[in-house]
């Protein structure tokens, strides 16, 4: 359906233009909360959508575990909020317990005050829960996961066994280093991929066995390096071969010269056609990745999705607009959140199967909340303070003018308030800022550094040996300091560099810092003879993460039939890229 513009507005942080339109006005309409008869109507945002988006990821640390006490047990623990901030943190156990309860800490609201000078002052007296991670065997140090058997720093994931550093994984196993995967098992470094199995290094395939490198691959087995291929088996740079062939080529190919093999690759890479957007079996859905779904506009990660926009990692059900990380939900805005969430969660966070429920964060199985903070199976609260349904609904309403005359009304949470600090964020992730940019734009940072390991010794990661074959029992006892950028190891660091060809996203500076290997990775590297890593896990994920095309829209023309078309490939971009239509002729 096609919008109709409304307005243009100046960003009130970036100053860029942004539009408004019908359908945001129908939606804001649409969810704007009605207490006695009388509806307090949504406004339009103040911020564009890429600076609402950088706000609510200010407030969301993914991947940035430390180790501290628990302030109720006294037991070590491992937690994603820094020791230098001043806050209670608890383990999962006890914060799950009887034991205490959030809705002592309740406050009056003060009409004298600013809104969230009051909400703030709530969030740090409450305790807080050291990790997400509900119902896992075995696997402290994963976030954002349920349902985890022997997992390791797996982030937003769930039904996941013996998987290590990947995130946004679903019913995998055996899988070590990968991004958006559902049911895979035995694959490495492969990056938005469906049904695998023991597949390494791909990019954008489903439905694949046995294959290694590169994009594109559907119903494939035993293809090597191949770009753009369908219901295919035993291809090398996407040219067939016997079975006997294959295998003989493959081992050719492993003492060949390493600048041949990378000539090889470029040549199949920039000669396939690319298809404009990754989008598939979706119907009038425009950005990237997103596969059975209807009516998304300036989406990212969407699956099984309708009526959305502006929104990022979402995944079933429908109606939302400005959310992101969320599974299940219907009837929400500016929420960012983990896993299943129901319906009309608003200006909230990390609410957890919860409904109407305004100005919250990380409550769980409750309904009808404004400005309440970490409760459980609670309903009529008002800054963690219990009310009855008739003062709840006329209180309420008070609150909502108040806000109205301060100008706090319907703005999400500022990021000055978040409990993390922005380069722990995957706000960094997306929108990369320096310190001093950083805080220019009001967003906190900690210059604060986790302890070296405790280990025998540290090795330069150039000094290891290549071959898994002569990596010694005893490098589980030490740490590894990362390959510098100047160093051009060979191995499984170059093939990275391979498939990272993206140059419009900004690396981040490259993390020097140790890292260990555990005895479970040691075993996958040698099961599938890899090389050790010489990059920190963290330094992995951001490479993975600029496997991502821009998310940004180019004009451009279909290389096969010449007519426009609206990409993620700037022109300048080397790629063949083709318009759906053409892709498909090609390609099935």
């Amino acid at each position: 359906m096609q919008e109709k513009i409304i307005q243009t507005k100046n960003c009130k942080h970036c100053n860029s233009h942004f539009e408004i339109t019908d359908r945001d006005l129908e939606f804001y309409d649409k969810i704007s909360p009605i207490f006695k008869d009388r509806k307090y109507s949504i406004p339009t945002p103040k911020l564009c959508p890429e600076c609402r988006e950088q706000r609510r990821l200010s407030f969301r640390n993914e991947r940035n575990m430390y180790k501290r006490k628990c302030d109720a047990t006294g037991k070590n623990i491992i937690s994603i909020y820094s020791p230098d901030t001043k806050l209670r943190i608890y383990e999962q156990n006890f914060w799950w317990g009887d034991k205490w309860d959030a809705i002592k800490y309740w406050m009056d609201f003060d009409f004298s005050k600013w809104f969230f000078e009051q909400y703030e002052l709530l969030t740090t007296k409450i305790p807080r829960i050291n990790l997400y991670n509900q119902n896992s065997e075995n696997s402290p140090y994963s976030n954002f996961e349920s349902d985890e058997k022997n997992c390791y720093l797996t982030m937003w994931g769930h039904w996941n066994e013996n998987c290590l550093y990947s995130t946004y994984c679903f019913k995998s196993k055996d899988c070590v280093d990968n991004y958006w995967l559902f049911g895979w098992n035995n694959c490495y470094e492969c990056f938005f991929c469906y049904k695998l199995h023991k597949c390494f290094f791909l990019r954008y395939s489903r439905e694949c066995s046995d294959c290694y490198l590169w994009h594109d691959l559907e119903n494939c087995s035993y293809c090597f390096w191949c770009v753009g291929l369908k219901n295919k088996k035993y291809y090398i740079f996407n040219k067939p071969y016997s079975k006997d062939e294959y295998f003989e080529k493959i081992a050719k190919l492993k003492s060949e010269n390493e600048k041949d093999i990378r000539k090889s690759f470029e040549e199949t890479y920039y000669k396939a056609p690319h298809k404009n957007l990754n989008i598939s079996w979706a119907e009038n859905c425009t950005w990237d990745d997103i596969f059975n779904s209807k009516n998304l506009i300036n989406c990212f990660c969407a699956e099984e999705f309708e009526d959305a926009k502006n929104s990022s990692i979402i995944w079933m059900w429908k109606d939302c607009m400005d959310v992101f990380s969320i599974g299940l939900l219907e009837m929400s805005y500016e929420f960012c959140s983990w896993w299943l969430n129901w319906y009309k969660n608003i200006f909230s966070q990390l609410c957890y199967w919860c409904r109407d429920v305004y100005y919250s964060s990380n409550c769980h199985y409750s309904k009808n909340l404004f400005w309440c903070e970490w409760l459980k199976n609670k309903e009529y609260c008002i800054l963690n303070k219990q009310y009855t349904k008739q003062e709840y609904d006329e209180l309420v309403p008070k609150i909502i003018e108040y806000m109205q005359s301060s100008w706090e009304w319907w703005e999400f949470f500022p990021s000055s308030i978040s409990p993390f600090w922005y380069n722990e964020t995957v706000a960094i992730e997306y929108f990369p800022l320096t310190k001093e940019k950083a805080k220019t734009k009001w967003f906190k940072w900690s210059d604060y550094e986790p302890p070296k390991p405790n280990v025998d010794k540290i090795i330069p990661a150039e000094k290891l040996p290549y071959d898994i074959k002569d990596i010694p029992d005893d490098i589980l006892n030490w740490a590894i300091m990362p390959t510098s950028q100047n160093n051009n190891t060979v191995g499984n660091e170059d093939i990275r560099s391979y498939i990272i060809t993206d140059e419009n996203i900004n690396p981040l500076q490259a993390i020097q810092k140790p890292f260990r290997i555990i005895k479970q990775e040691l075993d996958f590297y040698r099961k599938h003879n890899l090389p050790i890593p010489r990059k920190h896990p963290d330094q992995r994920h951001l490479e993975r993460m600029k496997l991502k095309n821009p998310r940004k829209l180019f004009d451009r023309k279909c290389d096969k039939c010449k007519d426009n078309i609206k990409t993620t490939y700037a022109p300048d971009k080397k790629e063949i890229v083709y318009c759906e239509k053409c892709y498909n002729e090609v390609v099935y």
